[in-house]
């Protein structure tokens, strides 16, 4: 029996492999590795895949993060209201401008709850950052509509949601700028690290440009304290090659969600809820049980691989003690920590492989309802 891996990203490179060695010899031929063509073309077809005017190239994920934050202005002492459950790059990204990060409970697709965003606002609140987690775009009509209400500027964050549609239209730029990751497991992964700010609106875009290439728009001048954030010649190169993949990719993902959505209805576990308005990538296919050690114990005897996003929340880590937000503070994130699991999902996984992973889970479900 062939072990199921959680992700073979070894399978995913390997199917644009001819694509990527074009575009990594091609970056090698040309003899230029930082903000050249390479940069510029990714940043063209990535914004009009996210149906945004403007893609901005950066380092890495967290970056991305920090300084769309920077170009909304936002510094020391300020508040932004983040998602009590996501992966904590949301909330460093927030500390690293020196900002407070305000956490906010998450409704039943795990995304931020628009209807308690409006009570965590104060004076101090300069920003709303909602995360498209596992693949679903949060309630962005909704979310921008109590942002605006207050004068609040949005900073998606999209690490998870490449290609991911709201209200029939892709993510990219409903608030004022999404901050995208590139990491290699992500729907669009590069070979390294990589990351990317879209944007309709041209001042963030300029600000963004400035502030990655050592607060300078003009060789050895330096109008602003900036950065050393820029994604390399390399990495665009691959990102372009697998670009064009990406929507065939996420729609297999579709279907292998679908197979899964059917072959666990009645079993014991929480299925993940999609919205009406979203069309997700299923870049996580997470499900909920309060045996999720036991869950997880059957998988790997049967050979599947599983993960836990994320096994402690943000505000119970060491780094966010400073805040004093001792557990049962967030309980419903709280919840969902101790009882999500992953279960395998990628663009090169099979339909005999998702049945395999649903009769293991199946067992474990009979052996609980016998027990």
């Amino acid at each position: 029996m062939e072990p199921i891996p959680f992700l073979d990203l070894g399978a995913v490179f390997e199917r644009s492999k001819k694509d990527i060695s074009l575009a990594m010899s091609r970056v090698l031929e040309s003899g230029w590795y930082i903000l050249g063509r390479e940069v510029e073309t990714f940043e063209n077809a990535f914004a009009r895949f996210c149906e945004a005017e403007h893609a901005v190239g950066v380092a890495n994920g967290l970056d991305a993060l920090e300084l769309g934050l920077r170009a909304m202005g936002v510094k020391a002492g300020d508040e932004v209201i983040v998602p009590s459950n996501t992966y904590i790059a949301t909330w460093l990204a927030v500390s690293h401008v020196g900002a407070i990060p305000v956490p906010v409970e998450p409704d039943a697709t795990f995304n931020i709850d628009p209807d308690r965003i409006e009570a965590a606002i104060t004076a101090k609140t300069r920003v709303v950052l909602p995360v498209h987690l596992y693949g679903q775009s949060a309630n962005m009509t909704r979310i921008v509509a109590v942002a605006r209400r207050h004068g609040l500027r949005v900073l998606e964050d999209g690490a998870q949601a490449h290609g991911a549609r709201h209200d029939n239209r892709r993510i990219g730029a409903y608030g004022d700028a999404v901050a995208w990751s590139f990491y290699p497991g992500k729907n669009l992964g590069a070979m390294g690290d990589g990351g990317a700010v879209t944007t309709n609106n041209p001042g963030i875009a300029d600000r963004l440009r400035v502030l990655r290439n050592y607060g300078s728009r003009i060789k050895y001048h330096n109008e602003t304290i900036g950065f050393n954030s820029r994604l390399d010649e390399v990495q665009a190169a691959i990102l372009s090659a697998r670009l064009l993949r990406l929507d065939k990719e996420n729609s297999h993902r579709g279907k292998i969600a679908q197979i899964y959505n059917e072959g666990l209805a009645g079993t014991q576990l929480v299925l993940p809820v999609v919205a009406r308005h979203a069309e997700p990538v299923w870049h996580l296919y997470v499900v909920r049980t309060k045996d999720r050690d036991g869950l997880a114990a059957k998988l790997l005897e049967h050979k599947i691989g599983s993960m836990i996003h994320y096994p402690i929340p943000p505000h119970l880590q060491p780094a966010y003690a400073s805040l004093g937000l001792a557990e049962g503070s967030l309980p419903i994130s709280e919840t969902l920590h101790r009882e999500v699991l992953s279960l395998p999902m990628g663009p090169t996984m099979t339909k005999s492989q998702a049945i395999r992973v649903i009769a293991a889970v199946r067992e474990w479900d009979a052996g609980r309802t016998v027990a």
